[in-house]
């Protein structure tokens, strides 16, 4: 009720205030660029905070990368090295195997002649108990001389001694590559486990560095979508500024549009046509334009102020005046596109923005609900709908307190 009281008593200090010619409707217009500017100037701020937001985002992604890459090649040479290591000890373990496998076969043929020495040495030794020892007479009987018995005896003796020699040292070599068997035994698996140890090494090693590149993978990720949003944020500032400096210049004609209308005559007559309104004003006497969800309010946006309301429909819907009034302004204007603009005579305008064709002619008279134009996508916009404004006395007011 309090907001109602306030738009009536402003609606009849405009009344009063109204201008007595159609160039102060210019001022309007020159105000409401003056806030577009400032704006679209708030715009380019914003993207320059967010450019130099991305810049450090993306230094310190790269310094990370540089960290990550430097234990990657850490880990890298800890890999080969370990790797290195871990051949070395593979082939020691071969070699060991083949030597292992070479003194098991000695082994066997030892313990195969050390069986022989004692079966030959049992069976001599049998032998000699089964024949009758022979006699001293029979010795020196069939000797040619004392010393063939003497060599006869001595002969017996040492075949004995050497059979039971050969058995002791054929027992004694057994014995040693049996022991040396089981040392090559215990240094084999020795250098197994060491290598079995360096092998485990080698795999974490292995894991640790994947789980590096992954690291670096993300980050690179991450950095290529910062750049990728720092691209699109230059663009979209080289975009405003290029939208800054087209409203400036309709700022500059504007203003000379006013100094000519400051030197004419004005006209405040209110005039109506025969058309008649879809739909019922509201307390301030406006109709809405088109019926369509508003897709961006009135006030702050992007860091900047959108001066009026966004009401999303199809390309080439029919735009209805507001109010009646005579239009002032119809035809492009840089952001706007296809603008038309109506002063509706009592300190009340109108604008239109967008439009894919406009219906109207400048200084034309129009009735409330009368199609000024069709709805689309001209200017700076990402997407077919009416920009719709309501200003007060040249100032942006929120249409929604004017809308029914």
């Amino acid at each position: 009720m309090a907001r109602r009281c306030a738009v009536l008593l402003i609606l009849g200090s405009a009344l009063v205030v109204a201008p007595a010619f159609g160039g102060d409707n210019l001022g309007q217009q020159k105000a409401s660029l003056d806030a577009k500017l400032a704006s679209v100037q708030a715009k380019i701020a914003a993207a320059r905070t967010r450019e130099a937001s991305l810049n450090t985002q993306i230094g310190s992604l790269t310094t990370q990368i540089q960290g990550l890459e430097t234990k990657v090649g850490d880990v890298a040479t800890k890999l080969s090295a370990l790797r290195a290591d871990l051949a070395l000890r593979q082939r020691r373990f071969a070699t060991l195997t083949r030597l292992y496998q070479v003194q098991t076969t000695r082994f066997d043929d030892l313990k195969s002649e050390y069986k022989l020495a004692v079966i030959r040495l049992d069976n001599r030794l049998v032998s000699i108990y089964k024949q009758p020892e022979p006699g001293t007479l029979d010795l020196v009987l069939q000797s040619h001389s004392f010393q063939d018995v003497l060599d006869e005896v001595n002969y017996l003796g040492l075949v004995a001694k050497e059979d039971t020699t050969i058995a002791a040292q054929v027992k004694s070599s057994k014995r040693q590559v049996m022991l040396a068997r089981k040392r090559t035994a215990v240094v084999r698996q020795s250098v197994e486990n060491q290598a079995n140890a360096i092998n485990a090494r080698v795999l974490q090693e292995a894991y640790l560095r994947s789980q590096l590149l992954a690291s670096k993978s993300k980050l690179s990720t991450a950095k290529a979508g910062k750049s990728a949003a720092l691209s699109v944020t230059k663009q979209q500032e080289e975009d405003a500024i290029k939208e800054s400096e087209s409203i400036q210049a309709a700022s500059a004609a504007i203003e000379a549009k006013i100094r000519a209308a400051e030197a004419g005559p004005g006209d405040s007559n209110s005039t109506t046509g025969s058309g008649s309104a879809p739909a019922t004003p509201s307390a301030a006497g406006l109709i809405w334009p088109v019926s369509g969800p508003i897709t961006s309010p009135f006030g702050p946006r992007w860091g900047g102020f959108h001066p009026g309301i966004d009401i999303g429909v199809p390309e080439g819907t029919p735009i209805h005046a507001a109010a009646a009034g005579t239009v002032i302004y119809c035809g492009w204007e840089e952001g706007y596109g296809n603008l038309v603009v109506i002063d509706h005579h009592n300190g009340i305008a109108t604008a239109y923005a967008h439009q894919s064709r406009i219906a109207v002619s400048c200084n034309e008279d129009v009735d409330q609900g009368e199609v000024i134009g069709y709805s689309g996508c001209t200017g700076f916009c990402t997407g077919p709908h009416l920009h719709f404004e309501v200003r007060v006395n040249g100032t942006p007011v929120d249409p929604l307190g004017y809308l029914p």
